[in-house]
């Protein structure tokens, strides 16, 4: 009941500038808040396999009927409430920009700050607003005080926005990358712990680890990794990016220092949004991406410092917050674990088809990856495309290869069923 009725009252709020749009509909309230009162007494792993349930959520998403999209990982759409919200403060703004944006719509920004800070359990004085993973936490690897002879400690499997900033501060400022292996799949954590362990020296300052790796949706121990990098005084980055909103979780749960996600994945909130988050006491010590008059502030809006940017897509921002609270973050884990192992538990017993993710819980969720033996990545997804209009992604490493998987709470068992057979003819063919 808390559930239904908190997404009621959240998603009927008018924010200052909302209510100032000419017939703003929050659409599809009344459906779904019948759908969560239907579900109710159903545990989240019961909830997870009703599919009237998940029929509604999916009618609050434009679809497309021309493809199957199984690649949310990169990035996901919005719902109908994000996408009109989005829509109204773009009008809003465009009757007079200079005032809508930056002295009505702009103000929205401390609200949606609050609510993010409540999604991820911290202060609201500890999150900054900007439009991705990689320049949250390209703020945080660029902007730390590392000199000469330092050393960053990461994986050979993390995002490449990051590898990338590691190695330009490596020809800028000559500090030390080192890059450690992760088996594929892992499902023994203590395996990356030690293998982390293993690779400090006195020079490592920093760790940077992903909480769920964007190639293969293998779940990281952070807290792990954290607890033994904080025994030694090194600090730890965590790249959220899929794992905010996808897990259920809080920030502190992982025990990093600093924390960076976009919120146009599993959020579903607008195209070039994100979140960066950092302990208080940190703040002072990070220098800005874009320079601030103070950039040596203990003020995390030191961060944001963009100039003009799209208001609009911030203040939508509550509005995929809102729809996602209404779901409830249990529900979400466990519908988009189930539709992981729904696919990946039938094509693995395919001839030729092996799977790089793991199928238990504590290692895997939305995310899946598999490959057919003997053939290449960007043959299979451009069979699976031009054959079958089913849209995903290959992923080519140096240590393994595969075709990322990454349904979304949208997507249903029939759209699944149609994927599994048709890697069924390509596994044959």
């Amino acid at each position: 009941m808390t559930d239904r009725r908190s997404f009621i009252r959240q998603a009927g709020t008018m924010t200052a500038a909302a209510s100032m749009i000419p017939f703003l509909n929050i659409l599809g309230t009344a459906e779904v808040e019948a759908a969560i009162k239907n579900i109710e007494h159903l545990s989240p792993l019961e909830a997870a396999e009703d599919e009237d349930f998940w029929f509604t959520i999916r009618q609050s998403y434009t679809v497309s009927s021309n493809i199957i999209n199984l690649n949310n990982g990169g990035v996901s759409p919005q719902p109908v409430v994000t996408q009109d919200a989005l829509d109204r403060y773009v009008r809003l703004a465009n009757q007079g920009p200079a005032y809508y944006m930056w002295q009505t719509i702009g103000m929205e920004r401390e609200n949606v700050r609050k609510q993010l800070a409540e999604l991820g359990g911290v202060n609201p004085e500890e999150v900054a607003i900007n439009r991705n993973s990689s320049e949250a936490l390209e703020t945080v690897i660029l902007g730390m005080n590392l000199k000469e002879g330092d050393e960053v400690l990461t994986t050979n499997q993390d995002y490449p926005n990051m590898i990338s900033a590691l190695h330009q501060r490596e020809l800028r400022d000559k500090i030390k990358v080192v890059k450690i292996s992760v088996p594929v799949p892992c499902e023994d954590p203590s395996i990356v712990v030690d293998r982390f362990r293993k690779a400090i020296t006195p020079n490592t300052k920093v760790i940077l680890i992903c909480h769920v790796i964007n190639l293969t949706g293998q779940i990281m121990p952070v807290k792990e990794v954290a607890d033994m990098a904080h025994e030694k005084n090194i600090e730890v980055i965590c790249d959220g990016a899929h794992s905010f909103a996808h897990l259920d979780y809080k920030i502190p749960d992982l025990h990093c220092d600093y924390f960076g996600t976009s919120l146009h994945k599993w959020l579903c909130a607008p195209f070039g949004s994100g979140m960066l988050w950092m302990k208080k006491e940190k703040i002072k010590n990070i220098w800005p991406l874009l320079a601030h008059p103070e950039p040596q502030s203990e003020d995390i809006r030191k961060f944001e410092n963009l100039g003009t940017r799209s208001f609009p897509i911030e203040a939508s921002i509550g509005v995929s917050i809102n729809f996602h609270n209404g779901i409830g973050i249990k529900r979400k884990e466990e519908r988009l674990r189930y539709l992981k192992n729904y696919w990946a538990e039938k094509v693995v017993k395919f001839p030729k088809v092996k799977l790089n993710t793991s199928l238990k819980r504590e290692y895997s969720c939305a995310i899946g990856n598999f490959i057919i033996e003997g053939m290449e990545p960007k043959e299979i997804v451009d069979k699976l495309f031009l054959d079958y209009k089913i849209y995903a992604t290959q992923i080519i490493h140096d240590e393994f290869k595969g075709v990322r998987v990454t349904p979304n709470v949208y997507t249903s068992l029939n759209e699944l069923d149609f994927f599994v057979g048709a890697v069924e003819k390509i596994s044959k063919s």
